[in-house]
């Protein structure tokens, strides 16, 4: 089993709708929110690292997700083999893809 850490953003006049969206996901499971900035913590628990990648794609497709990033990943005796990063996770020359608006 792998279990994620996720931070989703949403504007905050969506989080009780989006609180809801979530928790009626496969393996989700919402821990905290905070209705000032529309953030919520999640945890996903998927089977694969595969799985949790298609999670982590149904949860920014959802309605109102601004921003749905994996900041804590954990393999629990995976036997499972990884090739290569998925493209949609590979960082550009080594650095961090930012918004440009954080830069500022």
């Amino acid at each position: 089993m792998n279990i994620s850490g996720i931070l989703v953003v949403v504007p905050p006049e969506r989080l009780e709708q989006a609180v809801l969206e979530l928790n009626a996901l496969p393996g989700v499971d919402v821990h905290h929110t905070d209705p000032a900035t529309g953030r919520i913590v999640i945890t996903q628990e998927g089977e694969t690292i595969g799985a949790e990648v298609d999670g982590l794609k149904r949860i920014k497709a959802l309605p109102y997700v601004v921003l749905a990033e994996m900041v804590h990943h954990r393999f629990e005796d995976s036997t499972e083999i990884i090739d290569a990063i998925p493209s949609e996770l590979e960082e550009d020359d080594g650095l961090a893809r930012v918004p440009p608006f954080l830069n500022e």
